[in-house]
């Protein structure tokens, strides 16, 4: 009676510690999978949304599609952008606000008309675009396939545009060459490029796709990026 009084406590506690391994790493897994998310959304003024609410803005329809498509829980987007900047403008934005994410689970960046609009070099625009493409890989955790670039929208199909006498054809061919350095350098790290001039060019000089300023798309432009990166990132996360 003395032995099993001894034995039987020693063989409980070895079950115990046999299985408590087992049972903490599910419970790590259900904790990893109710752990929302994170988005990191680099830009300018189509970023922001200008003229828009803050749910029209494309990273937030973005994520409001994804919590309610997958079965993943999502952070509210972290958005570094503002109307005006030009690449080496947002990587200055950039350590400022000292993205935390660690990582983030995707980056989207949308970047360049501004440096188009001031008759920056496409040379200068490829050096800065690619050192700001390399961070963004970073904050995705070295992970190319989690970084999402769109490409520029073409500003000279706008109403803005027209009642500024742009020169629309020289505006046109300068976004051209600015959005084939991105698709260049995408292809060089593994990114993936997000091509949406073509449809702004049709869509751009309708009164609805515009916001007051009639430069700005309006929240049924976003809308349609909004499309075009739901269907890549939904490739990761389903």
């Amino acid at each position: 009676m003395i032995l099993e009084n001894i034995l039987f406590p020693l063989l409980f506690t070895a079950v115990i510690a046999c299985g408590s391994p087992q049972s903490n790493t599910a419970v790590n897994q259900q904790s990893f999978q109710r752990r929302p998310l994170t988005y990191l959304a680099l830009g300018d003024s189509y970023t922001i949304g200008e003229g828009v609410s803050e749910e029209e803005r494309y990273p937030n329809q973005l994520v409001k599609r994804l919590i309610s498509e997958t079965d993943r829980a999502w952070s509210n987007p972290e958005i570094i952008a503002k109307t005006g900047w030009t690449v080496d403008e947002l990587e200055e934005g950039i350590k400022k606000a000292t993205p935390k994410g660690d990582p983030y689970n995707i980056v989207s960046i949308l970047i360049g008309v501004n440096n188009q609009y001031r008759g920056r070099p496409v040379e200068d625009f490829k050096r800065e675009f690619e050192q700001l493409l390399l961070k963004g890989i970073g904050y995705a955790g070295n992970r190319p396939n989690h970084v999402f670039v769109l490409s520029i929208p073409d500003w000279g199909v706008t109403p803005f545009a027209s009642e500024k006498e742009a020169d629309k054809a020289k505006v046109k061919t300068e976004i051209d060459a600015y959005n084939e350095v991105k698709k260049e350098v995408c292809k060089k790290y593994g990114v993936i490029f997000i091509e949406i001039t073509e449809d702004y060019r049709e869509i751009g000089a309708k009164p609805e796709m515009v916001v007051e300023d009639k430069l700005h798309p309006s929240g049924l432009v976003y809308a349609r990026w909004t499309d075009k990166l739901f269907e890549e990132v939904i490739k990761i996360y389903n």
